[in-house]
């Protein structure tokens, strides 16, 4: 690594003033540090998250859930309140990387950092999530932007997402068996105002498939789902497998998703 500097604040106040000032956000580590070991990232100081208590917390509230930003990956998916209202949620987090990951990712170092092919950035766009920061409040379908891109401005933290509570919903992903990501993922949630169908793992970054939604908004089926095709011009190829290979998958994993989220 290059030498930086490293701070700690204990509230929020202070990680805004560090952020503003030039400071590197650091919530679960996962992808900045291994960032920084590769010496593809270069930050003079790291703004530590993991001191300030109020961001991290799972609580419901009407019939929305709002998890703090840093809530890690592990409490997600162990926590009874998203296991009984979200079980989709859960069971995505439970599936994040390894064992270790899950104890170290958090919710928010997630999703502000976009990576194409993250889990919880399908949760939140297929879900109609809104994510909370020290300024505002952005509705999902403006926040993912693109690859490693988001609404985000310089110095602004994340502070917790509110996730609508589905009428049913479910994820379903074919692992990159080396990294752990998905090598595609698709989200279905079944809002009772719609359907949202996600997908992950596929393109420059998370979006939403719009041929799914007609599909499944007409018969919420595992039929229904197979028989939609997804065209390999919108998809990315690379040496784990194929655009044309990674369509066929889109159908296979929405497929299993409605079937999950049916039973």
């Amino acid at each position: 690594m290059y030498a930086f500097t490293f701070e700690r604040p204990t509230s929020q106040a202070d990680a805004v003033k560090l952020a503003q000032a030039g400071g590197k956000l650091l919530a679960g580590g996962q992808t900045l540090l291994a960032s920084m070991k590769l010496r593809l990232a270069n930050p003079e100081q790291l703004v530590d998250l993991g001191a300030i208590q109020d961001l991290a917390g799972i609580r419901r509230e009407g019939s929305s859930l709002v998890i703090g930003a840093m809530t890690r990956h592990a409490d997600v998916a162990a926590n009874a309140e998203v296991r009984g209202a979200i079980p989709a949620l859960a069971e995505l987090a439970a599936g994040i990387g390894d064992k270790q990951v899950r104890a170290m990712g958090t919710l928010g170092g997630s999703v502000a950092n976009n990576d194409p092919a993250a889990d919880y950035p399908a949760a939140v766009l297929a879900l109609g999530a809104t994510i909370v920061t020290d300024r505002r409040e952005i509705a999902a379908d403006d926040y993912f932007q693109g690859l490693f891109a988001t609404a985000l401005e310089d110095g602004e933290l994340i502070t917790a997402v509110r996730f609508p509570i589905p009428k049913r919903a479910a994820y379903a992903k074919f692992r990159q068996p080396a990294s752990l990501f998905a090598l595609i993922g698709v989200f279905v949630a079944d809002t009772g105002d719609g359907v949202r169908a996600v997908v992950t793992g596929g393109g420059n970054g998370v979006f939403r498939h719009a041929g799914l939604e007609t599909a499944l908004g007409q018969s919420f089926t595992p039929e229904a789902a197979a028989g939609v095709k997804t065209d390999a011009g919108e998809l990315n190829g690379d040496l784990h497998g194929s655009a044309e290979y990674r369509a066929h998958l889109v159908g296979v994993m929405a497929k299993q998703a409605v079937a999950k989220a049916l039973a």
